[in-house]
């Protein structure tokens, strides 16, 4: 369906196909994140630096993923390449002109106190950092720049903020 224009009604809004009007897509979860790299030895050790274990090579050379899981949170990484080029431009929070697609994976810490301790023991820079409400994150790059955020969630303000529940006033999470 790639390429294909997406129904719209009279004032452009979105409409619904047929048959599909009162039903929902039913997502389980994120199943993993692709990133796209261009070193696969800098790559893999980073992600296991950050905990990340090594399920199976499929075939890098060949474009296929190496697949990386966190076996604490069942969080798994396919890293695919090789990369065809050298790096781009289009990164979260480095530059003003911004293009489609994905800019960051965000994954939840137990405690920034200790993320900033490990980051600093391996010493893993930080790129930026916010705090709203009971959320506090900080960013990290991996070998191709490629934006890791790792999100602190306190309280029952920053569980209602995950659920739209709170004033976003004032919000910006991207210095």
């Amino acid at each position: 369906m790639v390429g294909r224009a997406l129904p719209r009604g009279a004032g452009g809004q979105l409409r619904a196909g047929r048959g599909i009007k009162n039903h929902m897509l039913k997502i389980e979860k994120v199943d993993h994140v692709g990133i796209r790299i261009s070193d696969n030895v800098a790559s893999v050790a980073f992600y296991r630096e950050l905990g990340f274990d090594l399920i199976a090579d499929a075939g890098f050379d060949q474009g296929h993923p190496i697949i990386m899981r966190n076996k604490a949170s069942g969080v798994t990484l396919n890293l695919l390449g090789p990369s065809t080029s050298g790096g781009g431009s289009n990164i979260l929070m480095d530059i003003d002109e911004k293009h489609p697609g994905y800019t960051h994976v965000a994954l939840r810490i137990s405690s920034m106190d200790d993320t900033k301790a490990f980051l600093d023991a391996k010493g893993i820079p930080t790129t930026g950092s916010f705090s709203f409400g009971g959320l506090t994150a900080v960013f990290i790059r991996d070998p191709d720049g490629n934006v890791i955020e790792l999100d602190e969630f306190r309280g029952d303000e920053a569980e209602q903020g995950r659920d739209g529940a709170v004033d976003w006033e004032g919000y910006s999470n991207h210095p």
